[in-house]
């Protein structure tokens, strides 16, 4: 016997669990159901999804679109929801496929026909694109608070380390000799821009996309900037199509936090290398490293190796998303549920990085008898000798060559250039004087840089004020 137009099939009772339900003939299959379900990872945004809800129930009532009674019922149910899911008592079910009709099917389970009447006016294309957004800013707050941790870490190592002298390298070579402070405030400064971008890209996260419904806006008289108020948003999405399907705000973070990751690779290069023997200029506290199964002394970097290597992993996720978004159509498609575990995973990724970047720099040990003998053996100071000679009336040109010949001399000696005798260096230029021994001094190089942004460790101690100063406001 078949089943009456008015009376469900069995295969539809089966089905009843999916929000579009009355319209199929036979439950999904077990595959697609996996296949498609987002809810084991989609979950972590119950917070938003609750806090996005309750502002749209809350803007229901004001409009005369739900009653108060529902509205009271559907905030008892939500607050009940909060307290099983903090507590871990929550059943997350396969069956109801994501987040959203979890706790739909929940909220109906404990208060009835109000929580059927919570998605007026709502689609789960909009609500998604909420909730997102919704965690997505405070997961950038906390990151903002984690890149402040990090910039105050290096900035107090960079105080104790002012006077320390290390080699300057350009092409890995050995430059000239800069303070250790001003080398370690360069990262500082990366680190700086990256908050900023970040402060940046949270202004265009912080929009409502709510109202948007499924792609056309809806025929409710909703009240989308009561809202967005009420989710202390700072404006709201004006295209529906885009509200929907939009997720530059997703690559936009990604990119900033790529960028973060860059930064810190690029310290965690120079921390491989600077504990290495062959440099030898700082030691890491063993909490932060490993030994060999086969090689007894040795003592490895694996943060700041990892570091390096999950750097791949971000950069990955925002190349992923960017391929993910380039050849859909508008408006939303199921395409973008794949947006969520990349995201989340750079988020994850970064904020453990600079939780214990912040840690490992604060108990950097350094070196600085290794350093200033690393800045000897490369005629670090040949610079200032070429501007010693400049101010004493040479060309800059005129003056380089001389220098040139007079490092040559000195390698061929096998001395630094402050070791080889006054008559000698007179013998390259007759203007040379006994003042130059200062000039060629690994202490006087630095101390000459007095500028702004320069190396000379008054400069530095003026930019660890500042920093200081930022971060405190």
């Amino acid at each position: 016997m078949t089943a009456s137009a008015d009376k469900p099939s069995d295969n539809q009772l089966a089905n009843k669990s999916q929000a579009w339900s009355a319209l199929f003939s036979e439950p999904m299959s077990e595959l697609v159901k996996r296949y498609t379900a987002s809810v084991f990872f989609d979950k972590r945004l119950w917070a938003a999804d609750i806090q996005g809800s309750l502002a749209h129930a809350e803007m229901l009532l004001a409009q005369g679109i739900l009653s108060a009674e529902d509205h009271a019922a559907i905030e008892s149910g939500m607050a009940q929801i909060k307290g099983e899911i903090a507590a871990g008592q929550f059943d997350w079910k396969l069956d109801l496929e994501d987040v959203h009709l979890n706790i739909e099917a929940r909220l109906t389970e404990l208060v009835g026909l109000p929580a059927k009447r919570l998605h007026t006016g709502r689609s789960r294309n909009d609500q998604v694109a909420t909730d997102v957004r919704l965690w997505l800013r405070s997961e950038i707050d906390e990151l903002l608070q984690l890149l402040s941790a990090l910039q105050l870490a290096l900035v107090e190592v960079a105080e104790k380390n002012v006077e320390v002298i290390l080699p300057g390298f350009t092409h890995l070579q050995v430059a000239q000799p800069v303070s250790f402070g001003h080398h370690l405030l360069a990262y500082v400064e990366m680190f700086a821009r990256d908050a900023e971008r970040l402060l940046d890209a949270r202004r265009r996260v912080n929009r409502l996309p709510l109202g948007a419904a499924a792609l056309a806006g809806t025929s409710y008289p909703l009240d989308r900037e009561r809202v967005a108020r009420t989710l202390g948003m700072e404006g709201v999405c004006q295209n529906s199509l885009d509200a929907v399907s939009d997720r530059d705000f997703a690559i936009e973070f990604s990119a900033a936090a790529a960028l973060v990751m860059v930064h810190i690779s690029r310290l965690s290069e120079e921390l491989i290398l600077w504990m290495s023997q062959s440099f030898g200029f700082i030691d890491l506290a063993d909490r932060f490293c490993t030994g060999s199964s086969i090689m007894p002394q040795k003592k490895n970097p694996d943060v700041p190796e990892l570091a390096r290597g999950k750097t791949g992993r971000v950069v990955g996720h925002l190349m992923g998303l960017i391929t993910l978004m380039k050849g859909q159509p508008l408006a939303y498609n199921k395409d973008n549920q794949e947006d969520k575990e990349p995201l989340f995973d750079t988020v994850d990724t970064l904020k453990d990085t600079l939780r214990i970047f912040a840690e490992m720099a604060a108990g950097i040990t350094v070196k600085p008898e290794a350093m200033e003998r690393a800045a000897l053996k490369g005629y670090a100071t040949a610079t200032d000798l070429a501007d010693y000679l400049v101010k004493k009336g040479l060309a800059f040109r005129d003056a380089h060559e001389i220098v040139a010949h007079a490092v040559k001399t000195a390698i061929a000696r096998g001395l630094d250039l402050s070791a080889l005798p006054l008559a000698e260096l007179q013998k390259f230029d007759a203007r040379i004087g006994e003042d130059v021994f200062e000039v060629l001094s690994l202490r006087g190089s630095l101390n000459a840089r007095n500028i702004l942004g320069g190396t000379a460790p008054a400069q530095v101690r003026a930019q660890v004020a500042r920093h200081r100063a930022r971060l405190a406001a």
